[in-house]
């Protein structure tokens, strides 16, 4: 997938203000469009975990935001014949999900086991939080439960910014590493766009895009059943090519597990 981002600078309009900042600092109005990426290579296949991490203003969500508007353009998933999948794929942004005032059980057109199992892989499984209503939730079960709700669609792409930037950091790797397990089990891919790198090793993406402020893209695929060998890709935005060490780490070997309302925590060895 070959992704191209930029965006054009609006007229500005010389204001007194304007014109002292400008001699201030000596610069002019820029002119012309902000490159983020100029012909980009992305190793993206349908049911990845594509995980874009980088500073604040690096670009991360416009290019998770061009490649989800790509493969909006390109032919679903599904076991149905190939006449019957040539459809846009089904992308769900969890942050634009409606939440209506019910209690979370009900708020799944699934059978209450799926629905319990459901609210459980996504860290809602304590009984008395089934019951509650969205308004009754702390913001990070609040991000969890559109997270459910967006797997409930089983999309072809589930979207999320800022993932998991509500969660305190143990329990951010800890649904990051239920994240990976879903995707597994379902088949859905993800988008998932963050500042904090750390949860790479939990997340194990399938592609990692790593954004920094000087404009360099690194891109690495991790080696898999059908990927022949991973290699790391470093992007500039004007198109030069360099060579990058970029990339996820392995996941810890998991020594045990432990209980956390609902999520199955790994226990990482020392």
């Amino acid at each position: 997938m070959r992704i191209d981002v930029r965006h054009a600078f609006r007229p500005r309009r010389n204001s007194v203000r304007c014109a002292q900042v400008m001699d201030c600092f000596g610069i002019g109005f820029e002119r012309g469009s902000h490159v983020i990426a100029d012909g980009l290579d992305l190793p993206i296949q349908p049911g990845d975990v594509v995980l874009f991490t980088g500073p604040s203003g690096s670009g991360k969500s416009s290019l998770m935001r061009a490649v989800a508007d790509a493969q909006s353009n390109a032919a679903g998933q599904g076991d149905e014949p190939r006449a019957a999948c040539e459809r846009p794929a089904l992308i769900v942004d969890i942050n634009a999900l409606p939440l209506e005032e019910q209690s979370l059980i009900d708020a799944f057109a699934l059978p209450v086991d799926e629905t319990m199992h459901l609210l459980s892989s996504c860290g809602l499984g304590e009984a008395h939080l089934m019951l509650r209503t969205p308004s009754e939730l702390s913001d990070g079960q609040r991000y969890r439960f559109r997270l459910a709700l967006g797997l409930a669609a089983r999309p072809d792409w589930l979207l999320a910014d800022e993932f998991t930037a509500t969660l305190d950091r143990t329990l951010a790797k800890v649904v990051a590493n239920n994240v990976r397990r879903l995707c597994d089990r379902t088949g859905s891919g993800f988008l998932l766009a963050t500042t904090h790198e750390d949860l790479a090793a939990d997340l194990d993406p399938d592609v990692h895009v790593q954004c920094r402020l000087d404009g360099e893209i690194g891109v690495r695929r991790r080696a898999g059943p059908d990927v022949s060998a991973a290699g790391d890709l470093c992007k500039k935005k004007e198109g030069c090519r360099s060579p990058g060490s970029c990339g996820s780490a392995r996941r810890p070997s998991a020594t045990g597990r432990t209980s956390r309302g609902g999520i199955i925590a790994v226990t990482r060895s020392e």
